[in-house]
């Protein structure tokens, strides 16, 4: 039996989207602008230019509610890997009482690829991570729970990721329309 390959450890990803600002700082420090930020009942919407090579901007929609951030990753030619919509697990909230919105990845991911069922990613890091010490045993059960209901949810809507959400927060979600 072979070993499974190592587990880049690290503690829960914590990113802070300022509105007021027009900032979002990532788990480094790193602080960026935003183009567009929309706040909904549903949650918060951000628009930006990303500073990385495989992508050119970045679209998120932190949804407390479900425990999800749903991205869409405006990919440079030759780097677009086919998915649609990437989806976090974890604990997003806001706003607090500067307008800033926070979010703490909790390690699982869901990958949206068109015609396919949605795949669950990265269960060796909430394992690894939560026997380290680095995620409390709840906050793990709740991501398992959270990550469940996304993979069941849009199995029930014909893996049609952006319905489910939709469905499930009782409001359309827009896109912004770039090639």
């Amino acid at each position: 039996m072979s070993e499974a390959p190592a587990v880049d450890l690290h503690p829960p990803k914590r990113e802070v989207f300022d509105v007021a600002a027009q900032t979002n700082t990532d788990n480094k420090g790193v602080e960026r602008p935003v183009e567009n930020y929309r706040e909904t009942p549903a949650g918060l919407y951000m628009s930006r230019t990303a500073d990385h090579p495989r992508f050119s901007h970045l679209e998120s929609w932190l949804l407390p509610a479900l425990g999800l951030r749903a991205s869409r990753f405006h990919f440079t030619a030759g780097n677009d890997p086919g998915w649609r919509t990437y989806l976090d697990v974890g604990a997003f909230s806001g706003p607090d009482a500067q307008g800033r919105w926070h979010s703490v990845d909790w390690y699982l991911d869901l990958i949206d690829v068109p015609g396919r069922p949605l795949e669950l990613v990265d269960v060796d890091e909430l394992f690894a991570a939560q026997t380290a010490g680095l995620l409390a045993l709840p906050d793990a059960v709740r991501a398992t729970e959270i990550a469940v209901a996304a993979l069941t949810g849009t199995a029930r809507a014909a893996d049609d990721v952006q319905t489910w959400l939709e469905e499930s927060v009782g409001a359309p979600l827009p896109w912004l329309e770039r090639k």
